[in-house]
């Protein structure tokens, strides 16, 4: 009966340029997922002041509505009357009131510009990530391609891809 070797070590050296292709992906691979992570969170903190903004604008209708309310109210009380120190009590407190959603309403449009510019910020955030996120991606790909081609020139532009994807998930997350 013939004899069966049987190895059991992989003591052959292997490709050391596969190797490095293959750390390379798992680092990008890696980065891709901070990246993402950052990306998401940026999308969701951006509708989050979205919203917040809109409700400080929703805000800022109410007030307004009651301050035209109060105004018409005003001019009816003087209208209807021709005694106007009949109706002078009911001017004055609907006039200071009027005032006072007017001061209001200047302090809640100041806030609603701010949840916009926060907004607009988180926004070109959520942009660059995104956009390093697809440079990851691809860079993730290219370099995999080594292992079904066996040529460098994949992992060169894989590299390269995921370094731009880098840079531009750092400026996201430095923005």
């Amino acid at each position: 009966m013939a004899e069966v070797e049987i190895h059991t070590g992989h003591d052959h050296p292997g490709d050391h340029f596969a190797q490095r292709v293959g750390v390379a992906i798992g680092v990008i691979g890696i980065i891709l997922a901070i990246v993402t992570i950052g990306s998401h969170r940026a999308h969701t903190q951006a509708v989050i002041n979205r919203t917040e903004e809109n409700d400080q604008w929703s805000f800022y209708q109410a007030k307004k509505i009651r301050q035209q309310i109060l105004d018409v109210g005003v001019d009816l009380a003087r209208t209807l009357t021709s005694d106007e120190s009949r109706v002078q009590g009911v001017v004055d407190k609907y006039s200071k009131q009027s005032a006072r959603y007017a001061d209001e309403t200047k302090d809640i449009e100041k806030e609603a510009h701010a949840k916009h510019d926060e907004t607009a910020r988180e926004e070109g955030r959520a942009i660059r990530l995104d956009i390093g996120e697809g440079f990851l991606e691809l860079g993730l790909v290219l370099s995999s391609l080594y292992f079904l081609s066996k040529r460098k020139f994949f992992p060169v532009l894989g590299i390269t891809a995921a370094v731009i994807g880098t840079a531009l998930g750092v400026a996201g997350f430095l923005a």
